[in-house]
Parts: C-alpha cells; structure tokens; sequence
C-alpha cells in the first residue's frame, strides 16, 4: 500500500456519466487485476474507492461513473491536474484456477477490472469469453477494447438497445472452465445462483478508509467476518452466504 500523487493525463467520457482517466505515478503496488485505488478529492473527507483498469509502469487506468461529488470532481479533471491516490489496496483476483476457457461477467462500472483480468489471462494462454450487462446502448463501454484482446464477447442491456436484451444470466454460455465477476449486487447474487462452477466475485461495499482500520465495510462469510477492503474485495463463491 503506498500513497502518491497521481497527475492526469487525460480524462474524456466513454459512456453515459461514465468516465476513463488516465494518470502518471508509482503503479508498483498494483500486483493484481481486481485491487483498487483510493482518490482523495480536495474539500471532501472520505476517499474515493475506484476499481484499476489497467496498470503498466507509470501510468494507471481507471473508469468511473459520476454519482455523487467526489466523482463529479474528478470528471472536471484536466491534464495536469493532480490527485493524492492510495495505491495496492485489495486482494484481486486469483489468476492460477482459471482453466483454459474463463468467464468474466461484468455489470457496468463493473466492467472495468475485468479488463486487466483478460489481460493477464490471454498473456497465459487462456481464452476468456466476456459477458457485459447495461441498461441501455448508452451505457455500453470497452466493447472494442476486450475484442482487441482476443476475447469472445456478449452484451445485453435491459432495454433491449443493445446486443441481446435481458441481464448478463441471459448470455452465460455453458462451456466456461471458471469464472470471475465484478458488478451491483443483485447481479452477483443472480451470477451466483446460474454458475455452475466455483468462481470469484468482487463485492462492491461503502468505505471508510479502505485498508481495513475502520470495519466499516464488513461481511459475514462462511469462515467469519471479513473486511471487503482489506479480505477481499474478491471473495470466493464458496465464502458467500447466498444459498436458496
């Protein structure tokens, strides 16, 4: 964990209040797709916790929607502009029981950390199929991106604008070796009950301070009380109370 200061790069919109920034800095505490970073915004007192997109050597991606007043900060950011960002934080995700053909299903801003997860999982061979959900065309974002990477692609949106109308439990093929998903709530209690093999999810819970002082962000799981920050936000799908 290390806190540094960032500066943009640039910061242009991809989608309906969605937002990609990409900024300069010390990226070495950034091991694993699925951890995030902590922004801290000039007048407000909690951090905000945003998922990495991407990471390489100096320069972080991230994407985020605008919800509240942190991130209708960031969305005003210019090149040049910088931000004091805590770096390393979370678990991420556990590349080593993917298998051969992986499935990612993402929700929205949940899409983002999935794309590094790709990423790292075509560089060992795998072939991953992606399966992303939205409300609307609108919302649609990184289509092309994980296309680029090889991947298989499937998109549904609610409204039926776009790709296959329904919910991301619409597209599941069922050929996947393992899984790995990241996305609102109900979606990841949906994916729960329609996988048929073990996986991981990425919980999404408010924070205080994002590194595991302040339990405000806890969860019973099968073995206790965990913190999302710190324990996870990855947790396996066997550690979650969501059996019918």
């Amino acid at each position: 964990m290390k806190d540094g200061l960032f500066t943009t790069v640039s910061n242009r919109k991809i989608a309906q209040d969605v937002y990609l920034a990409e900024l300069s800095g010390d990226t070495s505490e950034i091991k694993n797709p699925g951890q995030f970073v902590n922004f801290a915004i000039d007048g407000l007192y909690l951090r905000r916790p945003i998922s990495v997109c991407d990471s390489r050597e100096g320069l972080l991606t991230v994407i985020y929607k605008v919800v509240g007043k942190g991130t209708a900060r960031m969305s005003e950011a210019v090149p040049g502009d910088t931000f004091k960002v805590l770096t390393g934080l979370g678990n991420g995700y556990d590349l080593s029981k993917a298998g051969e053909r992986p499935l990612l299903i993402g929700g929205g801003v949940g899409v983002p950390p999935l794309y590094l997860l790709a990423k790292k999982l075509v560089e060992k061979g795998a072939k991953p199929c992606v399966v992303m959900g939205f409300n609307s065309s609108a919302d649609v974002f990184f289509e092309d991106e994980f296309k680029k990477l090889g991947c298989e692609i499937k998109v549904t949106t609610v409204d039926g604008s776009y790709g296959l109308k329904g919910f991301v439990t619409d597209a599941l093929p069922s050929d996947y070796t393992y899984f790995y998903t990241c996305g609102p709530l109900p979606m990841l209690k949906a994916v729960y009950q329609k996988t048929n093999t073990s996986g991981q999810f990425s919980l999404e819970e408010r924070m205080g301070c994002g590194f595991g002082a302040c339990m405000g962000c806890s969860i019973m799981t099968a073995s206790g009380p965990k913190r999302v920050c710190k324990d996870g936000p990855v947790f396996e799908k066997e550690d979650l109370l969501w059996k019918t």
